[in-house]
C-alpha cells in the first residue's frame, strides 16, 4: 500500500498549530491539576492504573466524512495533544514509574551517538548509526495513541516505516517474527534499578504487522527530535495496538522464527498477550477497556476497535478469536 494512499485513509485528528499550544500552556497545566492526571505507578502495567476507576459513559463517535490533510479537522474535530502534555506525562519505567516525573528523571539522557543493531534471520544483516536512520525515507504521520490504562493522545510523529528498514537487511523465509529491545544500562535508566522486571524491555511483532505500512519508526514528535522521555532517538509506533508495544529507545531489532515473549508478558501473562491490539470489547483483567479519556478532555469517549485503523489492518486478523489472541 503506497504511503499517500494509507496517509488518505488514516482518521486522525486536525494540527492545533504549535503557537496555540504555547498560548494555552498555562491553562493547560491548570487543567492536569485539577482533573487530577497522576502518576500511577502500577507495576503490572506499562501504563496501567494503580487502582480500576470508573468508567463514565462515552459519547457516540462521529462517522468519517473525509480525508485528513494537514490543516484540517478529523471525524470527530480533534485536536493534536498539545506538547506540553505529550512530553510532560508519559509512560517510561526505564526511568521511573511516575509519569510526571519521567521528564525531570531523563533530563540530561545522552542519545548520540546511538546505533541500532539489525540482524537474526536475515540475508544482509546491518547496524545502523542515527543520522542514517533519520534519512531513510522521512515521512510525518498524525496517530491517536490509546494506552491500555484507557487514556488517550493524538500525536504527530516523524519518522519512516519499518517495512523501509526491514527491506535494507532482506529477511530470510523462515523469519516470522520482528523481535525489538531497549537498551540496557541502569546507569542512564536508573529505573532498570528495580529487578522486579525483567529487564531489558522487549517487544514482538508478526512480520506481517511489522511490514504494513502504518507501522513506523519514529524519531521525531511535532517536527521536532524525540524528548529523552518520549524515547529518544528512536523508538516503535503501532497505531492499532496499546501503546506499550511501541518500545522505545531501541538498540537492537532481530528477525526471528518463533513469537517472542515480551517482557509485559513476562511480568504479567494472565493480563497481557502478544498482541495487544486494541479491542473495546476486550477488557483488562482489572478495568473495562470500552471507553477512554483523552488527555486534555473532561468526558470519556467511546474506543474504537484497532484504535480506528480498523480499515487499515483488520485483514492481519481474519479469521482469528480476537478475545483469545488478545
Amino acid at each position: 500500500m503506497a504511503p499517500k494512499k494509507t496517509i488518505m485513509k488514516i482518521y486522525s485528528s486536525e494540527i492545533t498549530p504549535e503557537q496555540t499550544y504555547y498560548a494555552q500552556s498555562q491553562s493547560r497545566r491548570q487543567f492536569f491539576k485539577t482533573a487530577g492526571l497522576v502518576a500511577s505507578g502500577a507495576l503490572l502495567s506499562a501504563c496501567a492504573p494503580s487502582t480500576p476507576s470508573t468508567v463514565d459513559p462515552a459519547p457516540t463517535a462521529i462517522k468519517p466524512e473525509k480525508p485528513v490533510t494537514a490543516g484540517q479537522t478529523d471525524e470527530l474535530g480533534d485536536a493534536i495533544t498539545q506538547y506540553d502534555a505529550i512530553s510532560n506525562y508519559n509512560n517510561f519505567y526505564e526511568f521511573t514509574t511516575d509519569k510526571q516525573g519521567v521528564a525531570q528523571m531523563s533530563a540530561g539522557f545522552v542519545s548520540s551517538p546511538w546505533k541500532v543493531q539489525v540482524g537474526g534471520l536475515v540475508n544482509n544483516p546491518k547496524t545502523f548509526d542515527i543520522d542514517d536512520l533519520r534519512k531513510i525515507a522521512p515521512i510525518e504521520r498524525i496517530y491517536r495513541m490509546r494506552c491500555v490504562e484507557a487514556w488517550s493522545m493524538v500525536i504527530p510523529w516523524s519518522g519512516f516505516t519499518l517495512s523501509n528498514l526491514l527491506k535494507q537487511v532482506d529477511p530470510k523465509s523462515e523469519a516470522k517474527y520482528v523481535r525489538f529491545e531497549t537498551l540496557l544500562d541502569s546507569n542512564r535508566f536508573p529505573g532498570q534499578r528495580d529487578r522486579s522486571f525483567p529487564w531489558p524491555y522487549t517487544e514482538g511483532l508478526r512480520l506481517d504487522e511489522a511490514m504494513h505500512d502504518l507501522t513506523l519508526l519514529a524519531t521525531g514528535i511535532y517536527g521536532k527530535p524525540l524528548l529523552p522521555q518520549n524515547g529518544a532517538p528512536i523508538r516503535l509506533v503501532v497505531p492499532w495496538k496499546y501503546g506499550f508495544k511501541s518500545i522505545k529507545s531501541i538498540v537492537k531489532i532481530d528477525l526471528v522464527a518463533e513469537q517472542p515473549t515480551s517482557l509485559w508478558m513476562k511480568s504479567g501473562p494472565s493480563e497481557y498477550g502478544f498482541y495487544s491490539n486494541v479491542n473495546p470489547e476486550v477488557s483488562h483483567p482489572r478495568w473495562s477497556q470500552s471507553s477512554e479519556r483523552r488527555i486534555g478532555e473532561m468526558a470519556r469517549r467511546r474506543t474504537l476497535l484497532f484504535n480506528g485503523y480498523a480499515d487499515q489492518v483488520a485483514s492481519l486478523y481474519a479469521g482469528m478469536d480476537l478475545r483469545k489472541n488478545y
